[in-house]
C-alpha cells in the first residue's frame, strides 16, 4: 500500500492554542465531560464486544437478534453475526410512528435556485415506489445497482431503495467520466444505473446521460436505465433500455414491505478515488456499517432533534454516504442537500443557505474553507450565521490557520469546531472530538472515539513516542470497517493488512501523538519527502506557508533532487491583494524556514491562482508532482473539477 519501512516520520508543527468546550454547551450535549468520555473509553476497552452490542441494541431496530457479536478470522470481520434488519427501515419506517412522520427530512436547493423539502412520510413513499419499480425491472436482493446522479434528493431514494430490497449500490461520483463509470459498472457486474438527464455545475450542465450511454455502450451486464428528469434538455432515449423516472413512478405503489437483510450483506461497493489501474471497491456491511454511522453522527455532532444539519459532501463519496443519507437520517434529522457549487452565482452561496435554512450544524472540507479564506470575510460577513452552534471538517488534516479562520469568521468564536479524521475504508468516523467534551487544538482531529483502538506505530507494530511521527493503525476490529475489495479479497489483505505486523488495519497515514496524547494526522505516506534523509510531511509545510499572512492555499510536493534526493516544491494560491513577487518568494522560503526549519526550507515556489483540485475538493497532489517533475502531465485527470487551473499551471511551468 506504502512504504512503511522507515522508522519515524519529522514533525515539527508546534501548535500551542487551546480551546475549551463551552460550559453552556456541555450542559446540553450527549458527552457533557472528559469524565464522561474517558469512561466510555474504560468500557469499551473492559470489553469491546458488550460495548458495540449495547449501542446495537439501542440505536438500531432489529427484525431477528444476533447470536454472535464479532467473528474475527483476520482480516475478515462479521459483526452481529445471525441478526437481521433493514436499513431503510431503521432510516425511514420506525419514523412513521412519531412525529417524526411529518418531520422534514430533506431541504432542497438546486444550483438554478429551485428547492424542495421532503417529510419523512414523503421520503419514504418515495423509496417504497423505486423499490418497487426496481423489482418489476428485475433487480433482486444481491444485484448490483450503479447510481451515477447529481446531488439532489432522487440520489438518496436511490441509494435506501436498494438498501430495502438488499440490492448492492455502487455510487459512482458524477463528476468522472464516462470511462470511469464503465469500469466500475464493469468491475460491480452493476445490473441497472438510475441517473439523470443531467446536473447543474456552475452554471452549466453536466452531461449525465451521455455518458451513461458511452458507458453502457461497453457494460454488458447493464439491462435497464432508470432517467430522473433534472434539466430538462433533450437527450436519447433508447428504447425498451432507458425508462423516464418520473413515468415508472408514477404507476409504482407507495407501499412496500421491507425485508430482513443479514447484517453482514453487502449494503454498497464504493470505489477509492484517484485509483489507477483497476477500480478498488470497498465493500461495507449492511448493519456494523449503520451502527457507526447512527453512533458517530450522535456523539461527534451532538446531534439534537431541533438540528437543521448541513454536510456538503456529494453522496459519490463516503462522507455523503455516512454523514449525508445513513447516519442523519437513521437519526431522524433534518439534512440539507445542495446540488450545486459554493460560489455560484456568488461566493456566498454557502452562508446564503446557513442563513436561509437557519443551519445549525456545519460540515465541510478543509480545502473549501481556504477557499472561503481566499474569497474574503466580506462574504461570509453578509449573512446571519447565528444559527450556527457547531462546526465540522472532514477530507483531510486542517491547517491551524484555516481552523482559526473557521472559528473566528464562521463560528463567530462560540461554535465547537470537530476536525474529524476518518477513511472510505473505515465507514465511519474515527478519531475526533466529542464537542462537550474534549478541549481542541487547531489541526488536531484530538482523541479516539470510545471503542476505537488508534496508535501510531514504527515498522515494526511498536509504539512510537509521544512527540515522534509514525504509521497510523487500528489495533482491533470496528463495525463498520471495511469488509472485501469486491472480487479480490486477497488484495484488501495485502493493501491494508500486510504492512504492519499483528493483524493490525494499516492507514497508509502518518501521523504523531502530542503529550497530551492528542492525534495529529500528518497526511499519507506515500506524501512523505525523504529530503537529505529526513523523512517530513507534506501537510506541515503546507500548515507553515499558510499561516504566512498572505497565503490562502498551498501544496507541497516533491521532485528529484541530486544533492537531497528530494527537493521540495511549495505551489502557493495567494489572498485576494497580495502581489506576486520574488520578495514574496524569499520571504515565504524564510517563513518556513522560521516555523519548521532550514531543512522545510522550499527550493521552489511557484504562485497560482487556484490549485487543480477534485470536484470533492481535495488537491490532486499528484498532478502537481508530476509538474514539478517533468513539466508535463500524464496521469488520469478524469476528475479534475477546473482544466483551467492546470493548463495555466502548465503554461507557466
Amino acid at each position: 500500500m506504502t512504504d512503511a519501512n522507515h522508522q519515524h516520520l519529522e514533525s515539527a508543527l508546534d501548535e500551542q492554542r487551546t480551546f475549551a468546550p463551552n460550559p453552556a454547551f456541555s450542559a446540553k450535549a450527549h458527552i457533557k465531560s472528559m469524565a464522561d468520555y474517558k469512561a466510555m473509553v474504560a468500557r469499551a476497552e473492559r470489553d469491546p464486544e458488550d460495548y458495540w452490542s449495547e449501542h446495537a441494541r439501542n440505536l438500531l431496530q432489529w427484525s431477528r437478534p444476533w447470536k454472535q457479536v464479532l467473528d474475527w478470522q483476520p482480516p475478515s470481520a462479521k459483526w452481529f453475526v445471525g441478526g437481521e434488519l433493514n436499513v431503510s427501515v431503521n432510516c425511514l419506517d420506525r419514523h412513521l410512528e412519531s412525529v417524526r412522520r411529518d418531520k422534514t427530512a430533506i431541504l432542497f436547493e438546486g444550483e438554478p435556485g429551485d428547492r424542495r423539502s421532503l417529510t419523512y412520510a414523503e421520503l419514504h413513499a418515495e423509496v417504497c415506489k423505486l423499490a418497487n419499480v426496481l423489482a418489476t425491472l428485475g433487480v433482486a436482493k444481491g444485484d448490483r445497482v450503479a447510481i451515477y446522479m447529481p446531488m439532489i434528493p432522487e440520489a438518496a431514494v436511490a441509494m435506501l431503495a436498494c438498501a430495502r430490497i438488499g440490492a448492492t449500490h455502487s455510487v459512482v461520483f458524477g463528476g468522472f467520466s464516462a470511462d470511469a463509470l464503465r469500469d466500475r459498472i464493469n468491475d460491480a457486474g452493476a445490473k441497472l444505473v438510475v441517473t439523470a438527464d443531467g446536473g447543474y455545475r456552475r452554471g452549466t450542465i453536466v452531461p449525465l446521460k451521455a455518458n451513461v450511454d458511452a458507458a453502457v455502450a461497453q457494460t454488458p451486464s447493464i439491462e435497464n436505465v432508470l432517467v430522473v428528469r433534472r434539466t430538462g434538455h433533450n437527450v436519447a432515449m433508447q428504447s425498451g433500455r432507458d425508462h423516464w423516472y418520473h413515468d415508472v413512478m408514477a404507476s409504482a405503489s407507495g407501499t412496500h414491505k421491507a425485508p430482513s437483510i443479514e447484517s453482514e450483506h453487502p449494503l454498497f461497493i464504493l470505489y477509492t478515488s484517484g485509483t489507477t489501474g483497476k477500480p478498488k471497491g470497498i465493500v461495507h456491511s449492511t448493519a456494523g456499517y449503520l451502527l457507526n454511522c447512527v453512533l458517530t453522527t450522535k456523539l461527534v455532532f451532538d446531534m439534537k432533534e431541533s438540528d437543521v444539519y448541513w454536510c456538503t459532501a456529494d453522496v459519490g463519496w463516503v462522507t455523503g454516504h455516512s454523514y449525508v443519507v445513513y447516519g442523519p437520517l437513521a437519526l431522524g434529522a433534518t439534512v440539507v442537500m445542495y446540488e450545486g457549487a459554493p460560489n455560484h452565482p456568488e461566493p456566498d452561496r454557502f452562508w446564503e443557505i446557513i442563513a436561509r435554512y437557519r443551519v445549525s450544524i456545519f460540515y465541510t472540507a478543509p480545502t473549501a474553507i481556504r477557499a472561503f479564506v481566499k474569497w474574503g470575510d466580506q462574504w461570509p460577513q453578509k449573512h446571519d450565521l447565528s444559527s450556527l452552534r457547531l462546526l465540522g471538517t472532514v477530507g483531510e488534516p486542517i491547517n491551524p490557520e484555516a481552523w482559526m479562520w473557521y472559528h473566528r469568521v464562521i463560528g463567530g468564536e462560540r461554535c465547537p469546531i470537530v476536525d474529524t479524521w476518518w477513511q472510505t475504508e473505515t465507514g465511519g468516523i474515527m478519531c475526533a472530538p466529542l464537542p462537550g467534551a474534549t478541549t481542541t487544538k487547531p489541526g488536531s482531529c484530538t482523541l479516539p472515539l470510545p471503542g476505537v483502538a488508534l496508535e501510531v506505530v514504527d515498522k515494526h507494530g511498536h509504539p512510537v513516542p509521544f512527540g515522534k511521527g509514525g504509521l497510523l493503525i487500528v489495533r482491533r476490529p470496528w463495525p463498520s470497517m471495511l469488509r472485501t475489495i469486491w472480487g479480490d479479497h486477497e488484495r484488501m489483505k495485502q493493501t491494508y493488512f500486510s504492512d504492519i505486523p499483528g493483524d493490525v488495519y494499516f492507514t497508509g497515514d502518518g501521523a504523531r501523538r502530542d503529550a497530551d496524547g492528542y492525534f495529529w494526522v500528518m497526511g499519507r505516506v506515500d506524501d512523505v519527502l525523504n529530503v537529505a534523509g529526513h523523512r517530513l510531511g507534506t501537510m506541515e509545510i503546507e500548515s507553515a506557508l499558510v499561516s504566512h499572512p498572505s497565503v490562502a492555499e498551498a501544496a507541497v510536493v516533491g521532485r528529484p533532487d541530486e544533492l537531497k534526493g528530494t527537493g521540495i516544491v511549495a505551489f502557493v494560491s495567494l489572498k485576494k491583494g497580495a502581489d506576486v513577487s520574488d520578495t514574496l518568494k524569499d520571504d515565504l522560503k524564510k517563513h518556513v524556514t522560521k516555523e519548521i526549519g532550514a531543512i522545510a526550507r522550499p527550493d521552489d515556489v511557484r504562485f497560482t491562482d487556484a490549485l487543480p483540485k477534485t470536484r470533492s475538493g481535495k488537491i490532486m497532489r499528484r498532478l502537481l508532482r508530476e509538474l514539478a517533475s517533468s513539466g508535463e502531465i500524464k496521469g488520469d485527470t478524469t476528475t479534475l473539477e477546473d482544466f483551467a487551473a492546470l493548463e495555466k499551471l502548465r503554461d507557466e511551468d
